[in-house]
């Protein structure tokens, strides 16, 4: 019986590797593109981020330290009720309507009318608290996200896997906002509304760590590049409410 033909090295198959030589050229190159375009998203969502602090801070100074303007305001609540109704339409049409917030120019024309209302309603809050209790809380919500920032950039604590604690907490603060809108018809109780601030300040905090790491992707759960616009509306968002638990504790009326 005849031996089989040898096989030629040139029709030898490949070995393994050879056939994956390619295959970490390729992997670093794709965890080098994923890590620009999460850095370029990044620098996108802060510099947009900046941008409505920015035009936050001038409003609400204008309406805590122009009293003119802070007598006008006040005078005026259906302004007030004008630009609650404005932020409502737009937070639900950014964050309901996928597609109308990855549409610009929409996106950006919706993100700003976002941004005017709920300037002007932290503006409206803040004429009625004296001048140095808003310059305070001003500098602590600025001196808590600088904070969180370093945390969440630094700490491998994990917040991104925490959501079911977050929304726990949610319940707990809807449950307490609505037994002190219940009590406060029958009087106001001290106590009980620097427990319902604190709870707040607390909870904005932690989202603030939250969103901030799911931002930076570099943790359990991240969010897509491409949702700029709803990472910069849930950073200002956190911010926000911060500094308005936080004047609620300590900020002092206007005589």
């Amino acid at each position: 019986m005849k031996k089989g033909k040898q096989v030629t090295n040139g029709n030898e198959p490949p070995t393994y590797q050879e056939a994956t030589a390619g295959y970490g050229d390729m992997e670093a190159q794709f965890a080098w593109d994923d890590r620009t375009i999460r850095q370029t998203f990044i620098r996108k969502v802060y510099a947009v981020l900046l941008a409505q602090l920015l035009v936050t801070v001038a409003i609400v100074a204008v309406f805590s330290f122009w009293a003119p303007v802070r007598f006008f305001i006040q005078t005026h609540p259906d302004l007030y009720l004008a630009s609650y109704l404005m932020f409502l339409c737009t937070y639900i049409a950014l964050t309901c309507c996928g597609d109308l917030r990855r549409q610009f120019p929409w996106n950006i024309i919706l993100l700003v009318l976002f941004t005017l209302s709920m300037a002007f309603m932290m503006g409206f809050m803040s004429s009625f608290y004296n001048t140095k209790s808003v310059v305070l809380c001003l500098g602590i919500t600025a001196l808590v996200c600088l904070s969180v920032t370093v945390f969440s950039f630094q700490s491998k604590v994990d917040v991104t896997s925490c959501h079911g604690v977050l929304f726990s907490l949610c319940v707990v603060m809807l449950l307490c906002g609505v037994t002190v809108s219940i009590v406060v018809p029958f009087g106001y109780v001290p106590w009980l509304h620097a427990v319902y601030a604190v709870g707040g300040a607390i909870l904005f905090t932690l989202f603030l760590a939250f969103d901030t790491q799911l931002l930076l992707g570099n943790k359990r759960h991240a969010i897509s590049p491409e949702e700029y616009i709803f990472a910069t509306l849930s950073l200002y968002l956190d911010i926000v409410y911060l500094f308005s638990f936080l004047l609620q504790i300590i900020g002092g009326g206007r005589e």
